[in-house]
């Protein structure tokens, strides 16, 4: 059992170096955000072991799966230099199994999200020819008693309108506006470090799987449902 758990000085590093955005101050603290980050490479690495168990994951290490502290600036108009927030992502092997899981620990906003970010055009287009064709099974997968007892509804960017080549009077014309498809689920600064965190969210991320499951065999079938993947 998985018994890794988040430091409260691993968030209170976050709080404090919100606060002190600087390079200065982290260079002066460089000691703590290497222990607060070693706290959150075991967690991810507590995550891979669990979630191996009922998915196949193909991210190789926890301290793969995490993004860097350090902010690119170079486009962005906040210049802070580091980012005030833990966040990783797990992807999902074979090209069968799509979908991916995202992580974020911070204090006050701190939250699960799984599914698909950026579908590509060819992606975009199976899933909306799907929703168009398919669009009461797309309704009763997204209305799974467990899925909306655990994340609500389906978020993510939409188009303003509706798609090109769709009617704004189409039935499905909500999901047809998607661009993202994105379940979330958020945790309190007192879950986040609780003993049974790193099991809570494998249970959440579980709770996910029908979505991810509809979802691949939208993206990796044919309308006769013939594999379209090798």
């Amino acid at each position: 059992m998985a018994t890794t758990v988040i430091k409260k000085e691993s968030l209170g590093f976050l709080k404090t170096l919100s606060k002190n955005n600087n390079r200065d101050w982290f260079n002066n603290h460089k000691n703590q955000y290497l222990e607060a980050h070693a706290n959150i490479v075991a967690l991810a690495d507590a995550l891979l072991v669990e979630m191996n168990k009922h998915d196949k994951i193909e991210t190789a290490s926890g301290k793969k799966a995490l993004f860097r502290i350090y902010k690119d600036v170079r486009f962005s108009k906040v210049k802070t230099p580091y980012n005030k927030h833990w966040s990783g992502t797990f992807k999902r092997a074979t090209k069968k199994l799509r979908g991916g899981y995202y992580f974020r620990i911070e204090p006050g906003n701190s939250y699960l999200v799984g599914g698909f970010w950026g579908p590509d055009a060819n992606d975009m287009k199976r899933i909306r020819q799907d929703i168009e064709s398919n669009y009461k099974g797309w309704k009763k997968m997204l209305g799974n008693k467990t899925l909306v007892n655990t994340f609500g509804k389906l978020i993510g960017e939409k188009v303003s309108s509706a798609p090109r080549g769709y009617t704004r009077d189409h039935p499905a014309i909500d999901l047809l506006r998607h661009k993202q498809f994105l379940l979330k689920y958020e945790f309190t600064d007192k879950e986040v470090c609780s003993k049974d965190f790193v099991l809570k969210v494998n249970d959440i991320y579980k709770k996910m799987r029908p979505f991810f499951n509809f979802m691949s065999e939208v993206l990796t079938t044919d309308a006769n449902g013939v594999s379209i993947v090798d």
